[in-house]
């Protein structure tokens, strides 16, 4: 995550939710150290994982106080062992303790996030078919998790509504049928605006086809109805599957030919990876 990244999208939530866990003072930190006093601490990781977040974990600390130095030893994306030393924090001691848990929460749930990306990401391995997330993110936490599957080796599907033109079921209960819907998205959307349909059954693709869908979505369907739909589709529209997508069943779906497979598992089925602050002591 670059810096304009940073400081244009990032910055303002990282304050948000300092301003959370800090509300007026760190009653526990002021009590124990009452003037600055210069402090290094270690960053550790207690698991094997793809870490992620490092940028965002220092410029929490960067944002209590600019003169904090983050010693970087790993950089996103790279695979991490147990007890493996990855940075080093210096700084006034009571910044360090004041920033540790948010710093460790961006963090723990980036590097999960790309650690359960890159496992699924690994199946895929050898075929066509891409890995997407989707908007199943955390509130206020979407860039750092889409940034977080990118790391871990997928790929992002539209950020937000304002994104892509994604008709799903209801918008199509909404506009009366499948070909309504994406008549009625053609007239709307600027020219350079793919479009995008989700689909429940193999009527409904023949339709979506016929209408002039640019990406047809195949929701919860079963392997060899999956198989059937491109063969239908025939490569006149990009396939997408999506419907309960885990790392436990995706093996099922490389053969039934699909361009990109969604998964919102990726971000919010992903565990923490666990990492610590430890020994923390004055300079």
């Amino acid at each position: 995550m670059n810096d304009i990244t940073m400081r244009l999208n990032a910055d303002e939530l990282i304050k948000m939710a300092l301003r959370e866990d800090i509300s007026s003072e760190d009653v526990s930190t002021n009590a124990v150290m009452p003037d600055a006093q210069e402090g290094e601490v270690e960053l550790l990781s207690k698991q094997d994982g793809i870490i992620c977040g490092m940028d965002v974990y220092e410029r929490v600390f960067k944002i209590l106080d600019d003169s904090v130095v983050v010693e970087k030893y790993v950089k996103d994306g790279d695979e991490v062992k147990k007890g493996q030393l990855m940075a080093k924090v210096r700084g006034d001691v009571r910044v360090l303790l004041s920033g540790e848990r948010v710093a460790l929460n961006y963090l723990q749930r980036m590097s999960g996030i790309a650690t359960y990306t890159h496992e699924v990401a690994a199946l895929l391995e050898g075929s066509k078919t891409v890995l997407l997330d989707t908007r199943k993110t955390t509130p206020n936490m979407r860039i750092f998790e889409k940034y977080a599957v990118r790391c871990g080796g997928g790929q992002n599907h539209r950020y937000n509504l304002s994104d892509g033109i994604l008709l799903k079921d209801n918008h199509i209960g909404a506009a009366g049928s499948v070909t309504k819907a994406i008549q009625m998205a053609k007239e709307y959307a600027p020219f350079v605006r793919k479009i995008e349909i989700e689909t429940e059954t193999l009527d409904q693709v023949k339709e979506a086809v016929e209408a002039g869908a640019d990406i047809i979505m195949l929701d919860n369907m079963d392997p060899a109805t999956m198989k059937e739909a491109v063969k239908i589709i025939d490569g006149r529209a990009k396939t997408e599957c999506s419907g309960n997508v885990t790392r436990e069943n995706i093996v099922n779906i490389i053969d039934s030919g699909v361009d990109y497979v969604s998964s919102g598992a990726i971000t919010y089925s992903a565990p923490i990876l666990d990492i610590s602050m430890k020994n923390l002591h004055v300079i």
